[in-house]
């Protein structure tokens, strides 16, 4: 976002010149939305499109067992937010709001979390419904929604 996008009343902050941790991105989910505009802002587990969560190696063994979960809770990094905005006005209501008052995508660390429905595995890409991201955006981590062996 350049400030000529900025909105007004909205205000922003420097960011840390260095990170306080890493993170392993474990792979890549295909989404029918090409832009961030395009996509939905919330997924529909029960009425969405079908997306796919590909998985690299070496983190592929870590899908055995997941076909037993219907629901999965998917974290993943969403790459093209910008990370400097502490207070926004979102187009919806027009008044501000502190960041972390609000579901934006633009937030220090992008981490996004969708419930979705686990449709099929196929090797290393489940299949799911429910996502709400661009085409090509980082996975971070897939967690069953309730999982008995915790």
């Amino acid at each position: 976002m350049t400030d000529a996008e900025q909105r007004s009343g909205e205000r922003w902050a420097a960011l840390p010149a260095q990170a306080d941790a890493s993170v392993f991105f474990i792979g890549r989910i295909g989404t029918p939305w090409t832009e961030r505009r395009t996509c939905p802002k919330r997924g529909d587990p029960d009425g969405g499109p079908e997306c796919r969560l590909q998985v690299f190696a070496p983190w592929v063994e870590a899908l055995d067992g997941i076909e037993g979960h219907p629901r999965l809770q998917v974290l993943y990094w969403m790459h093209l937010s910008r990370r400097d905005l502490v207070q926004q006005v979102p187009r919806s209501s027009g008044r501000r709001a502190g960041t972390f008052a609000l579901r934006s995508p633009m937030r220090p660390n992008p981490i996004a979390s969708s419930t979705v429905r686990l449709v099929a595995r196929e090797g290393s890409t489940l299949i799911v419904a429910g996502l709400d991201c661009v085409d090509g955006t980082p996975l971070i981590d897939i967690k069953p929604e309730r999982c008995p062996h915790a």
